[in-house]
């Protein structure tokens, strides 16, 4: 596992080290306007949380996990090499502008350097995002029914990993970035990414290997188009569903999917009918007719959508501590007791992954042990039940945000400060400390159990896929946080371009609330609804019945 999660914790401590202050790079060293290095910031984010999908297609139909991890973090280094020359050559930046002199913003090649770099960030980020989470899992399978999969206890410590890497970029490589200079700041990420990969080979022989299974999304397209072409055939209980073990045998290693009764227009795609003209011992034309277990995978996969879809808001709300948090951290006193050090604005995240630090310790030591005696769950509590406290705790982040907000602008408007764009309001930065917080609260309960979620109820044979989903809602809620502030921006005069004293930001807090108790409803609908994909486990029916240990928790929640 160090080798495993060195790599995966050496991305993030590049990937954040730069996203957690790059509002300010894009801003005060390229000159951007703010909205536009608001946008950008949440464009990269949710780019590099899309290519997962890539990333995790490579993997499984064709290299593996390790191979994809391998090729994308070298991809990976290459666009931070870019990042940190485009940060260290004076002719890759605008000039420095001081005092009342005008600004002059990144020209066309200075800003296309920076979109190549961070595209290469972006598809390197996507084939490690993916892979590494579900490899990582994949090393606690075990045979053995006496050693029962322990997974939940791995997500709480491979969050708890990239915590610690987060804290370390919020933290010292922002320090390094504000005080020391942009080509360290961004030079250290990338020599730790360098020395990463090889770490990460070094441990080659240890890893458990899985073989590729074959393109999930092919087998998708197939279920899809057999159904269709079968769409006349009428479901009767005479009709007979295509099995074969022989040809799923790479798919299920550890257990054969049952037919459910959900989707049901999709079981057409495993009837057998004359036009299949199907011969005993012959592989039959997949694009006609397919396997009950294939059939099942493209319904589990189904399943998972409008529960992952909950994630997108949770995204969005999160966008705004590299955004608009940071901002406001700008305007106030940063000074640490009464001495001459300041906290920099980014370093302000480290509250909210010090609170999730310890809110994840906390669930695994003290929450898990206390609530299995109520529950009867392994793992504690379901992870629905620890998405649905993360999905509340944030709605409770950005509604004290927009209090915060309005206490920050009062104080501003005693002062007579409103109209100054770069004098610092006579209020602590520390007014900050509840939204943070709380923030890393809800990420600890909302994330880990939807990667949980993802990883526990795919499919085997399309778990990197299955954890590309938890990006790309990831992705989707950052691309949303773009649109709600260019509309918000053209529409309205809360979030202005050169004086955030004179907007409304409180209002775009609350805008984010509003929409997040909207989307909490949908998840407790789409909770109570879900089905859990059924799983025959042929090698433990013996010993434990039909369900495996994991199956009989999810049995009890019911």
């Amino acid at each position: 596992m160090p080798f495993i999660l060195a790599n995966d914790m050496c991305e993030r401590f590049a990937m954040l080290g730069f996203s957690k202050n790059m509002v300010n790079y894009l801003t005060i060293q390229l000159h951007m306007p703010l909205t536009k290095a608001a946008n950008t910031v949440t464009n990269f984010s949710g780019t590099s949380s899309l290519t997962p999908l890539l990333g995790a297609f490579v993997a499984d139909s064709y290299v593996g996990r390790f191979w994809t991890i391998t090729f994308a973090s070298t991809i990976y280094l290459l666009g931070m090499i870019s990042l940190t020359l485009s940060a260290t050559l004076p002719h890759l930046r605008p000039p420095k502008c001081e005092g009342n002199q005008v600004c002059v913003e990144a020209n066309g090649i200075q800003l296309a350097v920076l979109y190549l770099s961070l595209l290469l960030a972006a598809l390197g980020s996507g084939g490690i995002r993916p892979c590494v989470v579900a490899f990582g899992a994949d090393q606690f399978i075990e045979e053995d029914p006496k050693q029962p999969k322990k997974t939940w206890v791995y997500f709480n410590w491979y969050y708890f990993a990239l915590g610690v890497a987060i804290l370390s970029a919020s933290t010292v490589l922002v320090y390094i970035q504000d005080n020391v200079g942009w080509g360290w700041g961004l030079g250290i990420p990338t020599i730790a990414m360098a020395l990463s990969i090889i770490v990460f080979l070094i441990g080659y022989s240890l890893y458990r290997h899985l073989v590729p299974a074959g393109s999930p999304y092919t087998r998708v397209l197939q279920v899809s188009i057999a159904a269709f072409r079968k769409r006349k055939t009428t479901i009767s209980d005479s009709n007979l569903l295509y099995s074969n073990q022989e040809l799923d045998a790479s798919l299920s290693k550890d257990g054969m999917l049952l037919h459910s009764e959900q989707f049901k227009f999709l079981d057409k795609a495993a009837i057998v009918t004359e036009d299949d003209k199907l011969k005993s011992c012959e592989k039959p034309n997949l694009w006609r007719l397919n396997t009950v277990h294939r059939v099942e995978e493209l319904k589990s996969v189904i399943r998972l959508l409008p529960i992952g879809a909950a994630g997108i808001l949770f995204a969005t709300a999160d966008a705004q501590q590299n955004t608009f948090s940071i901002q406001q951290a700008n305007t106030m006193d940063k000074h640490l007791g009464k001495g001459n050090f300041q906290i920099p604005s980014a370093s302000m995240s480290i509250f909210a992954t010090s609170s999730m630090l310890i809110t994840i310790a906390f669930y695994d030591r003290l929450l898990v042990p206390i609530a299995r005696k109520f529950t009867g769950l392994d793992r504690g509590i379901s992870y629905l039940h620890r998405m649905g406290i993360g999905l509340f705790i944030s709605i409770l982040s950005t509604l004290v945000a927009g209090f915060i907000e309005v206490k920050r602008k009062d104080v501003a408007s005693a002062n007579g400060l409103i109209d100054t764009t770069k004098s610092i309001i006579p209020i602590s930065v520390f007014w900050l400390v509840p939204q943070y917080s709380l923030h890393g609260i809800a990420e600890a309960f909302k994330a880990i159990g939807h990667l949980e979620f993802f990883y526990d109820q795919a499919p085997e044979s399309m778990r990197s896929t299955a954890t590309a989903l938890y990006w790309t809602a990831v992705a989707t809620g950052n691309y949303t946080s773009t649109l709600l502030v260019t509309l918000v921006h053209k529409y309205t005069h809360w979030l202005p371009n050169k004086n955030l004293n004179k907007g409304k930001l409180q209002y775009f807090y609350w805008l984010i609330t509003g929409l997040q108790v909207l989307n909490f409803i949908y998840y407790l609908v789409c909770a109570k609804f879900y089905n859990f994909k059924p799983l025959h486990c042929q090698k433990r029916d013996q010993e434990h019945g039909d369900l495996n240990g994991e199956e009989m928790e999810l049995a009890k929640m019911v």
